[in-house]
């Protein structure tokens, strides 16, 4: 399932899915067990193509993610939210137009609901702060003014995020968000792939 295969070892031998045997699922289910423990290194690897990606911003997008986690953890949050917030721009690079989906996506299997909603409606929250000066509704937030978690992600931008674009702010390297972010995603706590990864 996208890692290429090693000489020797075992792989399914159908040519259309249908052709699948319980012996081809048995390797591919193998092969999926070890690729899933690589998860954390591929998502160190994909923030990391945020260094020096400016975007016309005082700083980088690594540097506003690491600040914005930095922020999160300086201010008590556990250890998840701090994951969520260093990880919520990383759809930048993928989903120009749609970027906290990505993020949201990601994070979807191993974070609470909670968490997940704030991640995923944090750019239109954010917008509060900037869409008046590209010509569009500011308020567009108020479109969940009744949603019992509008308050929490308002306050995700207003305290972390929105703030995060300070070149003189000393914010943590990302080595020290990397045990959080492995223990985050060691083990999903929801996803329909959960029984194939503890067989």
């Amino acid at each position: 399932m996208g890692q290429p295969q090693k000489v020797g070892q075992q792989q399914a031998t159908f040519r259309a899915m249908q052709e699948g045997t319980p012996e081809d699922w048995a390797a591919i289910s193998s092969h999926f067990k070890e690729f899933s423990h690589g998860l954390p290194e591929r998502i160190l690897t994909h923030l990391k193509l945020l260094d020096g990606d400016y975007g016309g911003f005082p700083i980088d997008r690594l540097q506003h993610s690491l600040q914005t986690a930095t922020r999160a953890h300086r201010d008590g949050q556990d250890e998840e939210y701090v994951v969520c917030a260093l990880l919520h721009d990383i759809g930048d690079t993928l989903g120009s137009f749609n970027h906290p989906d990505i993020a949201a996506a990601i994070l979807k299997p191993f974070v609470s609901p909670e968490n997940l909603w704030m991640v995923e409606k944090h750019g239109v929250f954010q917008g509060y702060y900037f869409f008046h000066h590209l010509g569009m509704d500011r308020h567009l937030r108020d479109q969940f003014k009744d949603h019992p978690l509008y308050q929490r992600t308002a306050e995700f931008c207003a305290l972390y995020d929105a703030t995060a674009f300070d070149p003189d702010y000393e914010a943590e390297p990302l080595s020290f968000f990397e045990p959080m972010l492995r223990r985050v995603f060691a083990r999903p706590k929801q996803s329909i792939y959960t029984a194939v990864i503890e067989a």
